[in-house]
């Protein structure tokens, strides 16, 4: 078989931009991101979305591709790229580029995704109550008690994850983390894997400059042009939650910055714990930067 999916993907800050650029350059291919923040045009800084200088150097796809404003899934990504993979294989590429680190996202493209059960809009109400009253904390040790799988490989420091989570483990007696074991379902195109990894010290003391160099290109005025959007899923994610919390009056832009570059370790940190079971992963560590 001739067409041939390339992903390439890894931990935040790891260098997967250029990498995957270079990559689409020698196959003639656009990079198709995958990514489940980079794709909303309301949030740049704080995603890392790539430069302008790299978005013109090859033709990405779902960069900005959609509004904050609208709900999205892992699920609207598989049918959407697929089609689009489809699409650019008619028009004559035998190898495409993808790049990103939402595990789920790729996941979803490559095998599928189980019939998650519809949202329960009471017990939704219900759990998200909860997350507001007594923090993240108390749902993630009900996680863990009913999905310990989950725990480990979600991002547990985001509520509205946890709470779909809780809500489908108490909605249908199976934990969250079963129904991503469905048989995979077949794709007309090779895919490949290729990981890419740096020794822990020298990924986070990437990630730290990273959010510096957020901070010094205008986070802040990122994150308070998005106060009006920040109950949406799309805003609990790193980086922005803490901005809010310094826009609130609750800690320093100091400990803003701090919380960022610990909790984008720690993300980093699951991000290989998830793709850590993956043997279909080639891993590479020795790179160009």
């Amino acid at each position: 078989m001739k067409r041939r999916l390339k992903i390439i993907l890894g931990p935040t800050a790891v260098g997967k931009t250029d990498y995957s650029i270079r990559e689409a350059l020698k196959y003639g291919s656009p990079v198709i991101s995958c990514d489940s923040r980079q794709l909303y045009r309301e949030m740049s800084i704080g995603t890392a979305v790539p430069s302008p200088e790299q978005l013109s150097a090859v033709r990405h796809y779902f960069i900005h591709s959609h509004s904050v404003t609208m709900p999205y899934s892992a699920g609207k990504y598989e049918l959407e790229a697929l089609a689009l993979i489809e699409d650019l294989f008619a028009k004559g590429h035998e190898t495409l580029v993808m790049a990103g680190g939402s595990g789920f996202y790729i996941d979803a493209l490559c095998r599928g995704l189980d019939d998650f059960p519809p949202a329960d809009q009471q017990l939704r109400a219900e759990l998200t109550a909860r997350l507001e009253s007594e923090g993240v904390e108390s749902l993630r040790l009900d996680l863990k008690r009913l999905d310990p799988e989950s725990y480990r490989t979600l991002d547990i420091a985001n509520g509205q994850r946890v709470v779909r989570a809780l809500e489908v483990c108490l909605m249908t007696g199976r934990p969250f983390s079963s129904f991503k074991t469905a048989p995979v379902k077949k794709r007309n195109f090779v895919i490949e894997k290729t990981g890419l990894s740096r020794p822990r010290e020298e990924l986070y003391g990437r990630i730290d400059r990273r959010v510096l160099a957020m901070v010094e290109d205008g986070l802040v005025d990122e994150v308070r042009s998005l106060l009006p959007y920040r109950h949406l899923p799309a805003l609990q994610t790193v980086g922005y939650k803490e901005i809010f919390q310094y826009l609130d009056g609750e800690i320093s832009l100091e400990q803003a910055v701090t919380l960022i570059q610990r909790n984008t370790r720690h993300y980093a940190k699951r991000q290989l714990s998830y793709w850590g079971r993956d043997p279909e992963i080639r891993w590479i560590e020795h790179f160009e930067n």
